[in-house]
């Protein structure tokens, strides 16, 4: 004959604490990585902003590059906006955010209307952090030498 073994409510109890603390600690070990994740892309977004502003400056011109730098900034807020809201998910926020929508549109407005700013150089500032992510996903995903 076999007996089988019955765990005590004790037992129980104590493995059900420490499934609780393991969860715990794997989602703080996920919103860790995603603060890493977000600062890495902030720096990334803000490297190709200073590469792609020298670069427009000496192609084109001064005024051309600060035109590019306003909608870079704009980019880097977007996505500082977008962030928040991403890590809000989880949380409390279940509606969508429609600021972000109206910052784009903002600076748009803004860049047609007014005489100094070029419409097009502000947008592509703008589509910057864009970049940014798509060569930081680029660079995950292609294995390099270990």
């Amino acid at each position: 004959m076999s007996y089988v073994q019955i765990p005590s409510n004790s037992e129980i109890s104590d493995a059900a604490e420490t499934e609780t603390l393991n969860i715990d600690s794997s989602g703080e070990d996920s919103m860790d990585s995603f603060y890493r994740l977000q600062a890495q892309l902030l720096r990334i977004t803000i490297a190709f902003s200073a590469i792609v502003f020298v670069a427009t400056c000496f192609t084109y011109s001064l005024h051309i590059g600060l035109n590019y730098l306003l909608g870079s900034c704009t980019g880097m807020v977007y996505l500082r906006m977008l962030s928040k809201n991403v890590e809000a998910i989880g949380r409390s926020s279940t509606r969508i955010s429609s600021s972000r929508l109206a910052l784009v549109a903002a600076m748009i407005l803004v860049a047609s209307q007014w005489n100094q700013l070029e419409v097009m150089p502000v947008f592509l500032g703008f589509l910057t952090y864009k970049a940014a992510l798509i060569g930081y996903t680029i660079w995950a995903v292609v294995p390099g030498e270990k």
